[in-house]
């Protein structure tokens, strides 16, 4: 079994910053993707980002690239996303999630463990 414990979500201003955490325990972490979704109010939940098993490629929604930098570090079991210049529209839970593939995947179908999940709040 794989637990997944988001942390570092919070109330920030537009124009922020923001580092969330992602430790993984339980089955090998390596080499798999992992990725981090959000679900705003009233919407469905999206990708964010992701990065691959080995960590040298990763991939943004459209919404976040270059403002959000996923990172992972294998040794500590842990994923990372650094969000830089918040916007309200961020506000979301964001979740991480890992799949059972090297290579990274944006349909949420191919992610079979999830977080619970950490709220962002990006007031105007």
């Amino acid at each position: 079994q794989v637990q997944l414990v988001e942390s570092g979500g919070g109330l920030v201003q537009a124009g922020g910053s923001l580092r969330l955490s992602c430790a993984a325990s339980g089955r090998t972490f390596t080499p798999y993707a992992m990725g981090w979704f959000r679900r705003a109010p009233g919407k469905e939940r999206e990708f964010v980002a992701g990065i691959s098993g080995s960590g040298r490629i990763t991939d943004y929604s459209d919404s976040v690239k270059g403002r959000f930098t996923i990172s992972r570090d294998n040794a500590k079991n842990t994923v990372y996303l650094q969000m830089n210049i918040l916007k309200p529209e961020d506000t979301a839970v964001y979740y991480c999630a890992k799949t059972r593939y090297s290579n990274i995947q944006s349909d949420q179908q191919y992610y079979v463990y999830w977080g619970q999940g950490t709220q962002v709040t990006v007031s105007s």
